[in-house]
């Protein structure tokens, strides 16, 4: 049984919780393949969406994973809300909630503010993703890829190239990774690399061809333009061609590697289209594990709370 009634992020999750996470989600997954919303785990639970970044893939797989277990999903419209009257995180989160609500699931510019909602709701929050920080559902999802895939997370090594410096989703897999004894190397820019992550346990690559040597799985990260401010790199074309994926560095990797990349893909300029599109992508099957992960979380959360 998970520890605490919130999933804040990967870096206090112990291993046995994130193994108990994709168990569960194994399970789910079934639920999803068939296809069938009649789930009667969840009934008369209710999840709120609490998102003040957007989000395509993130907000729709929480509201499938509360819908395929029959709980209700409310999508707080963060812009339509009391939020822009001033009202503080905390006591959003106050007024919330005193309606007996279950679940909350934020999405936040600032780091840490799931947590410091957490503190406040007797619900059990999810963070889906804050700021620079981290992205814990959403790494979750890329190891129930790897773990279905591969069968296992140990041993593994994870190239991951990308806007890694304002990157949660890079920092959430290293956590996570690292705690199976898997390698996980990072590729781009100096201007994009965050300076204390090898003290994370990264290892630091100094071409595409090193971090990509031997690597199970590639991971391609968006270039997140509207975090920077500006000056990082020259420009998306000359990124593309020194830091971008491209299909002849494959053969850098190990036979039969997988590539991922957590969503909106900028085609061209991360990934280039062929591999995209590619035998080798599992891109899609990252998103509809996340709906699994997701009812995984909300089944779990709500066995803790259960028990106490």
């Amino acid at each position: 049984m998970l520890r605490k009634k919130d999933l804040i992020g990967l870096k206090d999750t112990s291993p046995e919780e994130i193994e108990e996470i994709l168990d569960t989600a194994d399970e789910m997954r079934k639920i999803v393949d068939s296809k069938r919303k009649d789930s009667e785990l969840l009934r008369g639970k209710t999840l709120i969406s609490l998102f003040y970044e957007n989000s395509t893939r993130t907000r729709t797989s929480f509201a499938l994973a509360a819908e395929y277990l029959g709980a209700n999903e409310i999508n707080m419209g963060v812009a339509t809300s009391s939020v822009q009257k001033g009202e503080t995180l905390k006591d959003t989160g106050l007024t919330l909630n005193a309606m007996n609500i279950d679940f909350i699931a934020i999405r936040h510019q600032m780091a840490g503010a799931p947590a410091l909602l957490a503190k406040n709701v007797s619900a059990s929050v999810i963070n889906g993703g804050d700021g620079m920080n981290e992205h814990p559902t959403q790494a979750l999802l890329d190891f129930l890829t790897l773990r279905r895939h591969f069968g296992t997370l140990s041993g593994l090594k994870v190239a991951i190239l990308g806007d890694i410096k304002h990157s949660r989703v890079a920092k959430s897999n290293l956590y996570g990774l690292r705690k199976f004894g898997s390698e996980v190397s990072m590729y781009c820019p100096g201007t994009l690399m965050p300076m204390e992550i090898e003290k994370m346990g990264a290892k630091v690559a100094k071409s595409r061809e090193e971090a990509l040597d031997g690597a199970d799985a590639v991971m391609g990260l968006r270039i997140q333009l509207e975090r920077q401010s500006g000056g990082l790199f020259p420009s998306l074309s000359e990124y593309s061609s020194f830091y971008g994926m491209k299909d002849v560095l494959l053969k850098y990797a190990k036979p039969g590697a997988i590539i991922l990349h957590p969503g909106p893909v900028n085609r061209g300029v991360e990934l280039t289209p062929s591999l995209i599109d590619g035998d080798e992508s599992f891109i899609l099957e990252q998103v509809t594990n996340g709906v699994a992960v997701r009812m995984a979380l909300l089944k779990l959360l709500d066995e803790f709370r259960q028990s106490r």
